[in-house]
C-alpha cells in the first residue's frame, strides 16, 4: 500500500512539476524606463495584478497589451522571484501636424481627418507610412495623378520626447480625362457606355464639372455602375475585368475600361417554395409577375420588384419574422428564378445607434428608418431602411451592424454613415433655331444638416427669363411624403403673341406613392400675374391687360411601370393632373391634362414608343386669360415653331383652350456605328391647338396638323448637337412650319 502511495505522489509531483517551474505568484511590480505614463497606468492597460500566479504565457500577454496602447516603442518584462519588472520605452507625442504646400484650408481639414495619428497623441513610426499613402490616395481622388507627400518630424524645444509631424505636399498636375475607352467583347456601343458611367470626357463646355477629372473613388463606381448595367439588360455573367489610366502627356489621360460581356440570358421560369407554415393563397398576386416577366431577358431590378412586392404582401398581412431569398439557375440561354419564402428567427430591435454624422440631425438619419426600438427585426426592412438613406444621396457610404443585444432575442442595430459634400453649382449654354439660351443652378441637398434640398436656378431665352427658388423636404415629419416649398417668377416677351407678362408665384405641394407604382401630388399655389399688352394688338386682348391675383389648388396622378425613367424599353406611365381655382380676381378658369406614354423594346435595335398629350382649360366666368391659354409643349409637334400654330388674333398667336397631341417613335439605337457617337429617332407627330372663347371671329382651324421626320442626337467635341429634320403632311396657311430644327449646348 506505501508503495502505491509513493508511485502514486511521484507521478504527481512529476505532473504538476512544469506548471509550479513555470509559473510564479507576483509579489512585487518594478517599471522602468517611463517619463510621461505613470506605473499606476501601465499596471492598469497591462492587467497586472499581485497574488496572483503569472506563467510566460501570461507575461507575453502584457507585452501584448502594454504594445496596443501605442505609449511605447518597446516594452521588455523580466520575472523571478515573485519581482515583476517592466522596462519601457515611450514613444514621442504629437504636439502639432501640419500640413504644408496645401493653400486650400478644407483639403487641409480633409486631410487631419483621415489621418491615423492625431495631435496628442503617441507618434509611431509605423503609422507615418500609412499615413502617407492616405494623403496621396487623397489627391487622386481629387484626380491629381502623381502628388509628392513627405513626412518630417521637428523637435519642440524646451520639452522632452515632444514632436511636431509635418506634411510637406505637392499637389502636382490636375489631370483631365482626355478619353474614354471601352474595349473587349462588349455588345453595347460605346456611346451608350458613356452615358451610364459617372467619368466624363473633358470637352471646354465642361469647365465647372468635376467628373472630367480623374478620380479613383469614382472610377470603382463607375465599374459599379457598368456592371449594373449589363446586369439589367440580361448579361448575367458580365464582368468588368480592369480599368487602366494612360497618361498622355500634355493631352491628358485616357481611362480605358476592359469587359466581357459573356452571354445573354432570359428568363425562362419565376416560381415560389413557401414553407407550410404559411397560407400560400395570399402571395397568388404574384403570378402576374411571373408571367409579365418570362420570356424577357433577365435583370436584376426584375427580381427586386418582385421582392419588394413580396414585401407588401408581408405589410399587408402583418406577417411577423418573415425572410425570404432568392435561387437563380443557369438552364441553357435561359434562367431559372426561385423565390423562398420562410419563417426566421424571432429577434426584437433593443436598440437603434447612429455613429459617424457630425453634420446630418439624428432625426433625418431615423426618418429613413423602417426598424426601431421594439420593433421585430426584419432583414427586409433593413435593406430597404440602408437603400432609403442612400437614395437621399447625402452620404458616401451607409453600413449596418446587427450586434449581441442584453438578451438572446434582443439585438442592437448600428448604423454608421460618412457623409460627403452637397452642394452643386452648375451652369449651361445653347443655342439653336429657337435661339440662345443661358442657365445657372446652385443646389444644396442636406442644407443645415436637416436633409432639406434647396435649388436656385435662373434660365435666360431670347423671350423669357424665369427663375426661382425651391425647397424640399424628402420624409416631412416621417410621413414618407416629400414637401416643397417654392418660389418662381417668369417674364416673357414674344412679340408674336402680343402680350407681354410678368408671372409671380408662391407654392407648395407634395408628392407620395399612394399604391404601388401610383403616385399622388397635391399642392396649392398663389401667383401674381402682371399682363402687358403691346400697342399694335387687337381690342380684344389690350381688355385683358391688367395685375391678377390667383390662388389655385392643383393635384396629379400617375401611374409609373418604366423599367428605368432614362432611356426606358418598356412599361407605361398614366398622368392626370387638374388646377382648380381657390380664388381669382378676374378669369379663373379649370386646367385638366391627360398624358399617357407606352414603350415596348422589340429588340436591341429596335424600341417603340407611343405618347399622347391632351389639355384643356375652361373658364369659369369669363374667357380664359390669355397668358394662361394653352401651347403644345415642345417636342409634341415637330415640324412646327413653338407657339406658332393654333388661333391667330390678326398677327398674334393667342393660344388655344384645347390641345392635344399624338407622337409614335421609333428609336433604333444600334443603326450607326458606334464610331459615329449618334443616337437615331425616326417619329410621326400629329396635333393641334384650337378654340378661343372672346372672339368667334378669331382665326382658327380644327384641321390635324402631322409630321414625320428624324430625329439625331450626336456627341461632338464641341457638345452635344440635336437635329430634327421633319415634314409636315398636314397644316394650314397660318401655321408657322420648321423642316430643320437644331440645337447645340449641354448643362455642365
Amino acid at each position: 500500500m506505501i508503495k502505491i502511495i509513493y508511485k502514486f505522489s511521484f507521478f504527481l509531483f512529476i505532473l504538476l512539476a512544469p506548471i509550479s517551474l513555470n509559473a510564479e505568484i507576483l509579489k512585487k511590480i518594478e517599471v522602468d524606463g517611463n517619463d510621461r505614463i505613470v506605473k499606476e497606468t501601465i499596471i492598469v492597460y497591462g492587467e497586472i495584478e499581485k497574488n496572483k500566479d503569472y506563467n510566460q504565457e501570461d507575461i507575453d500577454n502584457i507585452i501584448k497589451r502594454l504594445y496596443e496602447t501605442k505609449f511605447f516603442s518597446k516594452v521588455s518584462i523580466n520575472f523571478s522571484n515573485g519581482i515583476l519588472k517592466i522596462t519601457v520605452v515611450e514613444n514621442p507625442i504629437i504636439n502639432s501636424i501640419l500640413v504644408q504646400g496645401e493653400p486650400t484650408t478644407k483639403y487641409v481639414k480633409a486631410i487631419l481627418e483621415l489621418l491615423s495619428l492625431k495631435e496628442k497623441s503617441s507618434y509611431i513610426k509605423g503609422e507615418v507610412k500609412q499615413d502617407l499613402e492616405t494623403v496621396k490616395n487623397f489627391y487622386k481622388s481629387l484626380g491629381y495623378y502623381s502628388p509628392k507627400v513627405e513626412a518630417r518630424i521637428q523637435e519642440v524645444k524646451g520639452t522632452q520626447n515632444v514632436l511636431n509631424l509635418i506634411f510637406s505636399v505637392e499637389r502636382g498636375k490636375r489631370e483631365k480625362i482626355s478619353k474614354i475607352y471601352f474595349i473587349g467583347d462588349k455588345k453595347i456601343k460605346t456611346k451608350r457606355l458613356r452615358d451610364v458611367i459617372a467619368s466624363e470626357e473633358a470637352k471646354f463646355w465642361k469647365v465647372i464639372s468635376s467628373n472630367v477629372y480623374l478620380n479613383s473613388e469614382r472610377i470603382e463606381l463607375d465599374k459599379r455602375l457598368l456592371k449594373r448595367y449589363y446586369l439589367s439588360n440580361g448579361y448575367y455573367d458580365a464582368q468588368i475585368l480592369s480599368s487602366n489610366v494612360f497618361l498622355k502627356g500634355k493631352d491628358g489621360i485616357e481611362l480605358t475600361f476592359s469587359i466581357n460581356a459573356g452571354k445573354r440570358y432570359r428568363i425562362k421560369k419565376l416560381s415560389t417554395n413557401i414553407q407550410p407554415v404559411f397560407d400560400k393563397t395570399i402571395f397568388r398576386p404574384l403570378e402576374s409577375d411571373f408571367k409579365k416577366y418570362a420570356g424577357e431577358y433577365y435583370s436584376p431590378f426584375k427580381v427586386t420588384k418582385i421582392l419588394e412586392n413580396i414585401d407588401e404582401i408581408i405589410d399587408d398581412n402583418e406577417l411577423q419574422f418573415v425572410q425570404h431569398s432568392v435561387s437563380e439557375t443557369i438552364d441553357g440561354d435561359f434562367i431559372d428564378i426561385e423565390f423562398k419564402i420562410y419563417e426566421g428567427r424571432k429577434v426584437t430591435i433593443e436598440r437603434v445607434n447612429i455613429i459617424g454624422n457630425t453634420v446630418t440631425n439624428d432625426d433625418v438619419i431615423r426618418s429613413e428608418l423602417l426598424l426601431d426600438e421594439g420593433d421585430p427585426f426584419s432583414k427586409v426592412k433593413l435593406e430597404k431602411s440602408i437603400s432609403n438613406l442612400k437614395a437621399r444621396q447625402i452620404f458616401k457610404s451607409v453600413n449596418e451592424k446587427l450586434l449581441d443585444g442584453s438578451a438572446n432575442d434582443l439585438k442592437v442595430l448600428e448604423i454608421t454613415i460618412e457623409e460627403k459634400p452637397t452642394g452643386e453649382i452648375s451652369a449651361g449654354a445653347g443655342t439653336g433655331t429657337d435661339g440662345t439660351t443661358f442657365s445657372f443652378a446652385l443646389r444644396e441637398n442636406n442644407y443645415l444638416g436637416k436633409g432639406l434640398s434647396v435649388d436656385t436656378s435662373l434660365e435666360v431665352t431670347e423671350t423669357t427669363i424665369r427663375g426661382g427658388v425651391e425647397a424640399v423636404i424628402p420624409n416631412y415629419k416621417y410621413s414618407g411624403n416629400s414637401v416643397d416649398f417654392g418660389v418662381f417668377s417668369k417674364k416673357t416677351d414674344n412679340p408674336d403673341s402680343g402680350f407681354e407678362n410678368t408671372l409671380t408665384s408662391l407654392g407648395i405641394g407634395t408628392r407620395f406613392e399612394q399604391y404601388k407604382n401610383i403616385y399622388l401630388g397635391p399642392s396649392i399655389e398663389l401667383s401674381l400675374d402682371d399682363l402687358t399688352v403691346e400697342s399694335t394688338a387687337s381690342e380684344n386682348l389690350k381688355k385683358q391687360a391688367g395685375t391678377f391675383t390667383d390662388f389655385t389648388f392643383s393635384y396629379s396622378v400617375d401611374k409609373d411601370t418604366r423599367d428605368r425613367r432614362f432611356m426606358p424599353t418598356r412599361g407605361s406611365i398614366i398622368g392626370f393632373a387638374q388646377s382648380l381655382p381657390l380664388y381669382a380676381d378676374d378669369q379663373a378658369s379649370i386646367l385638366n391634362k391627360f398624358t399617357v406614354s407606352k414603350y415596348h423594346g422589340f429588340s436591341d435595335d429596335l424600341i417603340g414608343a407611343v405618347k399622347f398629350y391632351a389639355a384643356a382649360i375652361t373658364a369659369i366666368d369669363d374667357d380664359v386669360r390669355i397668358s394662361r391659354r394653352l401651347h403644345l409643349p415642345r417636342n409634341r409637334l415637330r415640324g412646327f415653331e413653338s407657339k406658332k400654330i393654333g388661333p391667330m388674333d390678326g398677327s398674334d398667336y393667342v393660344g388655344g383652350n384645347y390641345a392635344s397631341a399624338l407622337n409614335i417613335e421609333a428609336a433604333l439605337p444600334n443603326l450607326l456605328p458606334d464610331s459615329t457617337q449618334t443616337d437615331v429617332a425616326v417619329f410621326f407627330d400629329a396635333g393641334n391647338l384650337w378654340h378661343v372663347d372672346y372672339d368667334a371671329s378669331i382665326g382658327q382651324s380644327s384641321k390635324i396638323r402631322s409630321s414625320v421626320g428624324i430625329a439625331t442626337n450626336m456627341y461632338t467635341i464641341i457638345g452635344p448637337l440635336n437635329f430634327v429634320f421633319a415634314q409636315d403632311i398636314t397644316s394650314v396657311p397660318s401655321d408657322s412650319t420648321q423642316a430643320f430644327k437644331f440645337e447645340i449646348g449641354t448643362s455642365f
